[in-house]
């Protein structure tokens, strides 16, 4: 069930790479050009809500991929997208050459908030008839449009301070803000309630879930144990867990894969919502939901986004250790990073000042309708791990940041060699290890965001200029929207 929810519409916009959506309702022209050509297709095929017709472009447009439930996904995601929005207009074309097209798309019936998309195509560069990847993040009404020009600091504050409260008071974020230049927060604001059945208030200081921004501390943790040559990143996971019950895992899968998502596993969501989930706690509770999978290529060929992964680093660094793997974190990274707030909370214990995270979206991944909300406690595991789903602040989250800068957790060459991109997954977008490298109109962005239902966390460490951004909302998507606009100031 979750992993259809995962994929959703509300999520959409958090990491997503397959999101096809749209329709030509304006007189827009769109480029002659190989994406362009494919932009109309996508948006013809798409709006006809017919089924047929998705399976029909998938099959003959996609690049091929070696996963055989690829095309599955793909066409169960344009069934719930229709679904939720019943077709998108071409509002715009934002920027577009021969292989690559932004377009804003408006939603003709929006059964959620989301109202306003932003989407980008890629083509193969080897086969310029194929769709090569997806993508698209919050989309912004016009109205939001920034003016044409850099702004100061105080210029910066005074739009954020408008923009925010806008959606705060249209109910579309709830979470906390904070923006810093050289380790020196210079902006920091709270939105919305962390309870709304007791009206509770957020603080600077509640914790949010953290989705998966907890494989950074697991990519922190792997990098530590490389640094004492106690791992090597290129040793078989064999070596260290020689009696897990996976071949192919132990034989073929290196510390690298796991770290880059290159290792071909899968994830392991349907199967946590098929057990007792609620007495999920451990590491080796969680591992023993990953290994009945087969690999989806050979390990190193090509990158699939796996949380299974993660869970198997977790049981490595449990294996040379020798303490858990929610203790290690504590002791390596939380308490030298000065981390006061973080952890892996277990939702179903009273834990002060923790934010309960409320969603529009249903326990079948159908959304709900806008002026519902409710909780996400039955949506997510009780208790978070080398994957995600821990807790954090923003403050901690700077914290992090600063301690990974100024080499508190390992030696500026680690740090560097786990943060350079390995798998380019679009122009400029690249993946490391456990973090996420990219360039934006010529700045480098390090970091990592999450989310789920109810849950959305970001983190963007601005390598060259110095800021730092943490967001963190316990609305669907809200981090994200918040974030991706404060990007588009800073990287002016």
């Amino acid at each position: 069930m979750l992993q259809r929810i995962l994929v959703s519409a509300a999520v959409l916009f958090m990491l997503i790479s397959a999101l096809p959506q749209a329709v030509c309702g304006n007189d827009v022209d769109i480029p002659e050009t190989a994406s362009g050509r494919m932009l109309k297709a996508l948006l013809e095929s798409f709006n006809s809500g017919n089924e047929e017709a998705w399976s029909e472009f998938i099959a003959d447009n996609w690049k091929k991929s070696d996963d055989p439930e690829s095309a599955q996904r793909r066409l169960g995601f344009f069934r719930q997208v229709y679904g939720d929005t019943r077709g998108l207009e071409l509002e715009n074309v934002i920027d577009s050459d021969e292989l690559v097209i932004t377009a804003l798309l408006r939603a003709k019936k929006p059964v959620s908030d989301i109202e306003w998309v932003d989407l980008t195509v890629y083509i193969d560069s080897n086969d310029t008839d194929k769709l090569l990847i997806i993508s698209a993040r919050p989309g912004e009404s016009p109205d939001y449009a920034l003016p044409d020009k850099k702004f100061s600091q105080d210029e910066m504050i005074e739009f954020l301070d408008k923009y925010i409260e806008e959606l705060a008071a249209d109910d579309k974020f709830s979470g906390t803000v904070l923006i810093a230049k050289d380790g020196v927060p210079f902006y920091k604001k709270v939105y919305g309630e962390a309870c709304k059945r007791y009206n509770v208030p957020n603080k600077l200081d509640t914790k949010f879930n953290l989705g998966s921004m907890n494989k950074m501390f697991t990519g922190v943790a792997i990098m530590q144990l490389v640094e004492q040559d106690k791992i090597s990143l290129d040793d078989k996971v064999g070596k260290y867990l020689p009696d897990i019950p996976n071949t192919q895992i132990a034989e073929k899968v290196t510390v690298h894969h796991l770290l880059t998502h290159t290792s071909g596993m899968q994830d392991y969501w349907d199967e946590m919502f098929d057990t007792s989930f609620w007495e999920l706690k451990t590491v080796d509770g969680l591992a023993s939901l990953i290994f009945e999978d087969s690999l989806l290529f050979e390990p190193g060929s090509d990158f699939h986004y796996s949380n299974s992964g993660p869970i198997v680093l977790g049981m490595i660094i449990e294996k040379v250790s020798g303490i858990s793997y929610y203790d290690y974190i504590k002791k390596n990274i939380y308490e030298p990073a000065g981390m006061i707030n973080s952890g892996c909370f277990e939702v179903d214990t009273p834990v002060p000042n923790l934010a309960i995270g409320y969603t529009r979206m249903n326990y079948d991944g159908t959304m709900l309708p806008e002026e519902i909300l409710h909780n996400n406690l039955f949506l997510h595991a009780v208790k978070g791990g080398p994957a995600g789903g821990g807790y954090s602040t923003v403050e901690d989250l700077l914290a992090f940041d600063q301690a990974l800068r100024h080499n508190k957790l390992m030696s500026k060459e680690s740090f560097e060699l786990m943060s350079t991109g390995k798998t380019e997954r679009r122009p400029g977008t690249s993946y490391a290890c456990l973090i996420q490298d990219q360039m934006v109109n010529g700045h480098r962005i390090v970091g990592h965001g999450g989310g789920a239902p109810g849950i959305n966390a970001m983190l963007d460490m601005y390598m060259n200029s110095g800021y730092t951004v943490a967001v963190m909302a316990n609305y669907d998507g809200a981090a994200s929207r918040v974030a991706d606009k404060i990007r588009e100031i800073l990287t002016r």
